[in-house]
This record gives structure tokens, sequence and C-alpha cells, in this order.
């Protein structure tokens, strides 16, 4: 004969329960104390209590600057998880701007700023929240203190404190020598956004100079600007914010650059020959002539030194520089002899620099 499962497993229960009954009735259990969250009922069972956590529920609080709307800007709500949305919990702010800036509707816990803030005069308000039983006064949650950042927006445009610009850089440089530095500063939060990510360019003085979008650095984009040929540039950099990007603000410098001498130039004699005229009677270191030669160079390179480089002239003649006038001095080195008499003598240039 085949034995259900069912009906071998009721006895055994039966038997189990019996035996529990048997001997809870031959010996004392101790009473169970109920606990501080428990309660104890009439038919002896206990019920337990979970009491919930008190505590603030709140995010990061922001509020946009330069808010120009109607209404008042809403920013955030405070609320205790021991509301229960009965209007029993009264909400208090206090701090920076509390009542003034800051308003908070007591039942709900919902903050408004009813003023214009600019983040670039105060970037962020510290307050603190209460929460009181309404009817005793008592406090739900302990003073609590936040922060409401004040979240920028781009209304500073990039500015060049320091502009206008004077630089040099000598002529005749490679490409890509570096002429100077300039630096836009943004007042809007480098951290949010691109408001502050400045990219330059320049909008004047092209093509003989070029500037770094990212460092700001102007180089010469030419080579070979001579002196000589064109000694000042003025140079209009742009600084962009929003990266360069359509609707970024902007500003701009004016850098004057000159073009400073190297000695590129060689001086050069207005004619090939002289003809000087000695009288008989010229005295030995006088001067009997002058020539000049021009040099299109700036200072210590336009000046000149006078030679003499053929034998027979500078056996009679010596030649000395004027310092004001750059000019050759001849002067007679010893007495004419006849055979001197009534010959030309004849310069030829030779120059030398010191």
């Amino acid at each position: 004969m085949r034995i259900s499962t069912t009906s071998c497993l009721c006895p055994f229960l039966v038997c189990l329960c019996f035996i529990q009954r048997c001997y809870g009735a031959g010996h004392h259990v101790p009473a169970k104390v109920p606990s501080k969250n428990q309660t104890k009922l009439a038919n002896g069972e206990t019920e337990v209590h979970h009491r919930p956590k008190r505590g603030w529920i709140w995010n990061q609080f922001f509020v946009l600057e330069e808010h120009l709307g109607p209404d008042a800007q809403y920013v955030g709500k405070l609320h205790s998880n021991s509301d229960k949305g009965d209007g029993s919990v009264r909400y208090i702010l206090s701090g920076e701007g509390a009542g003034t800036i800051f308003i908070i509707d007591e039942v709900t816990g919902d903050i408004h700023a009813t003023k214009s803030l600019d983040r670039e005069r105060k970037t962020h308000y510290v307050l603190h929240a209460q929460a009181l039983d309404r009817y005793t006064e008592e406090a739900l949650e302990p003073k609590s203190e936040f922060i409401i950042k004040v979240q920028d927006i781009n209304d500073n445009a990039p500015k060049f404190p320091d502009g206008p610009f004077v630089a040099t850089v000598p002529e005749m440089s490679e490409v890509g020598t570096s002429v100077l530095q300039v630096t836009a500063s943004d007042a809007d939060d480098p951290t949010y956004g691109n408001s502050a990510r400045i990219v330059y360019s320049i909008l004047q003085g092209q093509p003989y100079f070029s500037v770094d979008p990212k460092t700001g650095i102007i180089r010469t984009a030419l080579s070979d600007m001579d002196r000589e040929a064109r000694e000042h540039y003025t140079v209009v950099i742009q600084a962009k914010d929003m990266a360069g990007q359509v609707g970024g603000l902007s500003g701009s410098t004016t850098i004057n650059i000159t073009l400073t001498d190297v000695n590129d130039n060689p001086p050069m004699f207005p004619q090939k020959n002289y003809q000087l005229y000695v009288p008989e009677s010229a005295q030995v270191g006088k001067p009997v002539g002058k020539i000049k030669a021009n040099d299109e160079d700036l200072g210590i390179n336009a000046d000149i030194k006078y030679s003499i480089i053929n034998s027979e002239g500078a056996n009679t003649f010596s030649i000395s520089t004027d310092r004001d006038t750059r000019e050759g001095i001849i002067s007679l080195k010893k007495a004419r002899t006849c055979c001197l008499q009534d010959r030309n003598v004849i310069f030829q240039r030779l120059l030398r620099r010191k």
C-alpha cells in the first residue's frame, strides 16, 4: 500500500504540537520583558514600534546670478523627514541674506531669492535652517548650516588690465621669434562652463605678426622685416571667452611694436672718387679736406672708421673720424715735395666698423 507524503506529515505535526504543549505545562518559561520599542498587548503578544530617524533632507542649493524675471527666483526646498505634511512643522531661516534676499515658506520649506545677485560681488551665502513644532515650538531638528551658491552666467567680457603695450623685436628676426605675451582676465567663474575660457586672435598686424590662441604670445610671422624699410607696427589682439564660440564676449588691446636696429647695412659713399687740392703752403697735421659716408643703421651700428688704403696716400695723409658729424677729416701727414706738386690726391673708400 502506498502512503502519500501528506498523510505521513500530518501525524508528525500533531505529535510535535502535543509534545510542545506537554513540555510547556511541566516547565516554567520566564516572561519576556518588552523593550523600549515594544508594547505588550492584552493577549500577551508584543508590538514592535519602528521609530524613524530624523534628519534634514536637501540637495546643494544654487541661484542663478543676474536674474531679471518678474517673480522671485526659486532656490530649493528645506525638508525634514519628521514633516508629515500636516502643517505641524514650521521652518525658520537665518544667516546671510535671510529675510532680505532669501525668504522661506514656513510651511513648505520652499526658498526663493527676491533680489538679483552678482556672483562677481559675492559667490555664496551661508545660512542656517531650523524645524520647529508649530504648536509647542519644540525643535524637531537641530539647527543646521547650508550654503546657497550663486551660479555664474557669462556676463563679463575679457579685459587686458595692463594695456596698451609697447614692445620691441630685432629687425630681420626669424619667423616665430617671441615678441610679447599678453594676458586677459575674465571675472566669470573659471570652474563653471566656458564663461572664462579665453581664446586669443589677431585683428590687426597680419601678415607680420601672429598670436598663440591659448597663451597670448605674439610672434613674428614674416622673415626679413627691415627696420630701414618700416620701423613701427601696430598690432591689435582680441581675447574672446566661451572658447571663442559665437556669442562669446570679447575685449581687445593694442601693442605698438618697434623693430630695433641690427648691423645689416654697410656704409656707403655718395660718390666713388673724391679729388682734393692741397696747397703747397698746407701745414703738417692740419686738415686739408673732408669726406663723408652714410650708414642707414642706428647708434653704434652706424659708427664709422675711415682708413686710407693706398700706400702713396697713406704715407702723405692721415684720416680721422669726427664723432659728431661722422665725417672723415683728412690731414697732411708730411710736408709736400716737388714730386707731389700739382698732383691730385685721390681717396678711395675703405671703411671699417668699430
